[in-house]
């Protein structure tokens, strides 16, 4: 698993560093494409292991490991980066995200006195 994570940290942070690398070339102060890059790397590091025999199964279970982490992690840090911009745009943005969460919360509402056997 040591293993897995580790060639998994390895693609993150050389692919983070090519993406602050292209946007400093670019001129924009940001990272652009870095967790691309990562995937890359990873892709890449990947085959020449299994291409050289250096692949074992526990590099595997590390990088399954996070791929299961992947996607909420993603959602978490993209709802945060919504949230910052919606406070800064203004009461309209606000509402937009407000009105569909109580929105959603009457439909579960319903939706659990139509079904009163489902949360017994």
């Amino acid at each position: 698993m040591i293993q897995g994570l580790a060639v998994l940290s390895f693609s993150f942070l050389l692919g983070m560093w090519a993406g602050e690398l292209l946007g400093t070339w670019l001129g924009i102060d940001a990272n652009v494409g870095g967790v691309g890059f990562a995937m890359i790397f990873l892709l890449l590091l990947a085959e020449t292991f299994r291409k050289n025999g250096w692949w074992k199964k526990e590099f595997e279970f590390g990088i399954e490991f996070w791929n299961k982490l992947y996607i909420p992690v993603v959602i978490a840090m993209a709802a945060s980066l919504n949230v910052k911009s919606a406070l800064s745009a203004g009461t309209l943005a606000i509402l937009a995200g407000i009105v569909p969460v109580l929105l959603a919360f009457w439909v579960f509402k319903i939706l659990t006195k139509s079904f009163p056997a489902a949360h017994e």
